[in-house]
């Protein structure tokens, strides 16, 4: 497999001190015409090179390159390549993706399961799938995992398979692998048992706990995990689970400074309008405790089920609505979230929200980023609002149904105003029409 010709493995022969170049002018030898035929051979590439070229292959075709020559299947074994893995697991009649071939699933578990240190399993929507992912997770005794990942690229597979298996499969990985530091096990069936077993044998270690959607954990589990987790810097978990005791705990002298604290506000039960609430002394602990923590909160609550937030002062830094909010909840921001950096809110009604917005501005110093869709602004509150935030308002997305031309101000006049007080070019988004 010669490629003498190429252009790339020219440049490479250029830059190697032990190739030696014919001077410009003479013909080369026969003999160095043989040398460089042979160097040209893509079997005599340095295995490192190799090495880099492999690590950006699908499996499917780094296994069919290894069977190239011997070289390269030297490559296809070193440990090195072994170390990131993703599994894909599909069912071929109803999924977009590849799936990972049975027979290399075996083989990877049986020749490189000791080398694997970062794994993801990415399934589609159906059980089938995630039971496989689940066998996969139950036969890995032999491994020092660092990261794991669960991704349902659909709806959630794992909530729909026996709670059973998947707790026993994911209690084989926390047992054998005693050096886990992120885990990614958002919408699936874990539940308190087997985070008290992820703590007995991970606590020195973990750092990264990403666990949304787990309605089988309670606000005593993930305690425990943030009692016995010193080392903890990230943290994502549902409303449901936050409590004063937590952010106490994650407070903690002890504790390391938190990073990321992730909180998706959903309603647990249809219908559900009271939600408990968080005292501010407990919050005031958390940002004592750790001044530069990230609190980003996802709501995907309907107007009258919001009624308990932002009554007291509230850490949020990154804040997300995804579902219609009140004017009142918009004005409670700009008095009690100080912190506040990026603003999305992708609905608000009929309801202008001119003086919400500039309240905001007024008393939100920190804001850089604000996203407004389906909602109504004039054009001169708009603008007014870009003033108070000035240059370091560095990410602006709002459509352009949402200014309302007013006395002063057009549509055609906006971009210009905004323009200056941003120090650069900008103008609204626009839905494209198909």
């Amino acid at each position: 497999m010669k490629r003498s010709r190429l252009p790339c493995m020219n440049e490479v022969l250029q830059s190697s001190p032990a190739v030696k170049q014919p001077k410009l002018g003479c013909c080369p030898s026969l003999s160095q015409t043989h040398m460089c035929a042979a160097l040209l051979d893509w079997g005599n590439l340095p295995h490192h090179v190799v090495l880099r070229v492999f690590q950006y292959l699908p499996l499917i075709d780094r296994a069919r390159a290894s069977s190239v020559c011997r070289r390269w299947n030297e490559v296809f074994h070193i440990p090195d390549l072994w170390r990131k893995f993703e599994f894909e697991l599909n069912q071929s009649a109803t999924s977009y993706f590849n799936s990972t071939h049975p027979d290399l699933i075996q083989q990877i578990i049986k020749k490189h399961a000791a080398h694997l240190q970062y794994v993801s399993f990415k399934v589609d929507s159906s059980t089938e799938s995630a039971e496989a992912a689940c066998d996969i997770l139950s036969q890995l005794v032999n491994c020092s995992i660092q990261t794991l990942g669960l991704i349902s690229t659909a709806k959630p597979s794992f909530m729909n398979m026996s709670k059973s298996h998947f707790v026993s499969a994911l209690t084989v990985l926390f047992v054998n692998s005693k050096s886990l530091s992120s885990i990614k096990i958002e919408d699936t069936p874990v539940d308190d048992p087997s985070l008290s077993i992820l703590v007995a044998n991970n606590s020195d270690t973990l750092r990264r706990l990403k666990m949304s959607s787990c309605p089988h954990v309670s606000s005593d589990g993930i305690l425990c995990v943030a009692d016995h987790c010193q080392g903890l810097r990230e943290l994502a978990l549902n409303y449901y689970m936050l409590s004063d005791e937590l952010l106490l705990a994650l407070s903690n002298e002890t504790h390391v400074n938190l990073e990321h604290l992730r909180i998706d506000v959903v309603s647990e039960n249809p219908g559900q309008i009271e939600f408990h609430s968080i005292k501010r002394q407990s919050w005031d602990a958390l940002t004592k405790h750790s001044p530069g923590v990230n609190v980003v909160m996802y709501f995907f609550l309907y107007e009258e089920e919001m009624e308990t937030f932002f009554r007291e002062e509230t850490p949020v830094t990154h804040l997300y609505f995804g579902h219609s909010v009140s004017k009142e909840i918009l004005g409670r921001l700009g008095l009690n979230c100080p912190r506040l950096i990026e603003l999305v809110v992708c609905a608000n009604g009929l309801q202008v929200i001119d003086n919400e917005l500039i309240c905001i501005a007024e008393h939100c110093k920190n804001l850089t980023a604000l996203g407004l869709s389906e909602c109504e602004v004039s054009c001169s509150a708009f603008i007014e609002f870009v003033r108070l935030c000035g240059r370091k308002l560095t990410h602006l997305s709002i459509m352009e149904e949402v200014l309302i031309p007013d006395d002063v101000y057009s549509l055609d006049e906006i971009h210009t105003e905004v323009s200056k007080y941003l120090g650069r070019i900008w103008f609204p988004d626009v839905m494209p029409l198909w």
